[in-house]
């Protein structure tokens, strides 16, 4: 429509200027009025009003080819459709033929076809490398957009046989397994290592490192604490053995670990802090309840403690100013004081699985010594309960606030431990199989009535009523005949009772 109308214009101007012309003007003015171009406007004009209707672009040479009678177009129009159409032209209709009776099918949108190819892909090859091409396409994300140089992540990870090690190992391991960088998996198992936590870990692929500790796990909740941090210097001192370059992080079998926290503690230059999820809540015995429902004198207790979170606490600068501890006084006379106790199991002030440390720091011949670190030969001989990391430094404020200085969590703690009296098959292997308690059948109830021992029955007189063997076509009495039954049953089960029953009196 726009070039109808340019051409209108440029006609009325030609008019207007037609006394002042020349003649060669005179002559272009009379090619505009010939048969030719008054022809081919109106054609132009109708395939702009099919246009309109149809919703897509109805080409004038598209309109010539389909009223020529002629059997090869001319030049100049095969030429004009060379240049018009070129992505029709290079895919041959065999081919798009070949792909739509390969098993999908062709929708048309606009002027363009849509192939669905069937679900699942037909060639396995086909779908192995799209995998391949999206893994590349992530690795080069994560080289331009992540972490440049990433270091070896040194997971120590203290553990011991009992009924929920499968439970709680097999979630850290799949964490682990999911890492994108080189890991260390470090596996220190009290009272010596064992074929049962050696075949778990194996099925994880990883760099693991398994080690025994010589020591049993306590019963009491305060003396395991002690002895798990134990066990995680026991995991350091291999560290510092075998000189792993990397960063140590404390992986408890039965914490839950975000993947962002492995990317987040690839910053960390010496010593780091993130914030811990506390699940001391999620208890489900009367005793859990009974501490949750809490009386009003203890409601400012409650208050504080709305926030179940361990980590570092920073000003408006993003600095490291103090640290934000679980209150535990709410919890403290209903608190857990042996494994398998129905009661909340509280944390320590400050959890080692919040830090992550430079392994250099406990290197023996480092030549990165710095003076706010402790020798680590020299905790170790001291005696003293180690806590937390925090023992191992002079300056506790040398600590690097990670996850937005403390505000993400990326770290859940929790405690969940079987009672002593729970029964749950050893390794999770069921040898002999399961008893059966529900027949495979529509209700878990035998059809017949139970029988009565032999000696009652050769006494008891039994009255039966004689069955109604007519038969009806209704539905109505066909449910009549049922009821008749049941209850005819239940009088012979009251008698062989009450016979019974006169027996024994």
């Amino acid at each position: 429509m726009k070039q109808l109308a340019a051409l209108q214009q440029q006609a009325r101007r030609s008019n207007s200027f037609r006394s002042a012309s020349s003649p060669s003007d005179s002559a272009s003015d009379a090619s505009i009025k010939s048969p030719a171009t008054i022809f081919w406007l109106i054609i132009h004009g109708i395939c702009c009003l099919i246009s309109l209707v149809l919703g897509f672009r109805f080409s004038r040479l598209l309109f010539f080819l389909l009223f020529s009678t002629s059997s090869s177009p001319p030049a100049t129009i095969y030429s004009a459709l060379k240049t018009t159409l070129p992505s029709s032209a290079a895919v041959s209709p065999p081919e798009r033929n070949a792909s739509a009776a390969s098993g999908g099918s062709r929708v048309v949108v606009g002027r363009h076809g849509i192939l669905i190819r069937p679900w699942p892909h037909p060639d396995p090859a086909e779908v192995m490398k799209a995998h391949k091409i999206i893994e590349r396409v992530q690795t080069e994300q994560r080289s331009q957009y992540g972490v440049k140089s990433p270091r070896t992540v040194i997971a120590i990870t203290p553990t011991y046989v009992r009924t929920f090690q499968t439970l709680h190992l097999t979630g850290v391991m799949h964490s682990l397994m999911n890492v994108p960088y080189d890991l260390v998996w470090i596996v220190v198992e009290a009272g010596g290592t064992t074929n049962e936590t050696a075949s778990l870990i194996s099925k994880s692929g990883l760099n693991t490192i398994h080690i025994g500790f010589d020591g049993r796990m306590p019963v009491l909740w305060e003396d395991r604490h002690k002895l798990e941090s134990k066990m995680r210097l026991h995991g350091l001192r291999v560290v510092r053995e075998k000189k792993l370059d990397g960063i140590v992080m404390f992986a408890d079998d039965s914490n839950m670990h975000s993947l962002e926290l492995f990317d987040e503690i690839q910053n960390v230059e010496w010593v780091g802090a993130v914030s811990v999820g506390i699940l001391a809540h999620s208890v489900g015995s009367e005793e859990g309840e009974s501490t949750m429902v809490q009386s009003d004198n203890r409601k400012n207790d409650l208050e504080k403690s709305e926030m179940p979170v361990q980590g570092p606490a920073c000003n408006s600068s993003n600095h490291l100013v103090g640290w934000h501890t679980f209150n535990t006084l709410p919890f403290v006379e209903k608190s857990a004081i042996y494994i398998g106790h129905r009661a909340v199991v509280l944390p320590k002030k400050l959890e080692w699985a919040g830090f992550v440390l430079n392994s250099r720091l406990v290197w023996e011949d480092s030549t990165e010594r710095l003076d706010w670190v402790k020798e680590f030969e020299e905790v170790l001989r001291g005696g003293e309960d180690v806590e937390s990391p925090l023992s191992l430094l002079k300056d506790a404020s040398m600590v690097e606030p990670l996850g937005s200085c403390g505000r993400r969590v990326m770290l859940w703690w929790l405690r969940v431990e079987a009672r002593a009296d729970s029964k749950f098959p050893a390794r999770w292997i069921i040898d002999p199989p399961l008893d059966i308690t529900v027949p495979a059948k529509h209700t878990p109830w035998p059809d017949t009535p139970p029988e009565l021992p032999s000696s009652v029955e050769k006494v008891e007189k039994v009255i039966t009523i004689p069955e109604n063997t007519e038969r009806r076509a209704t539905k109505g009495g066909s449910r009549r005949k049922r009821r008749s039954k049941k209850k005819r049953t239940a009088k012979v089960l009251d008698e062989r009772i009450n016979i019974k029953q006169s027996r024994d009196t």
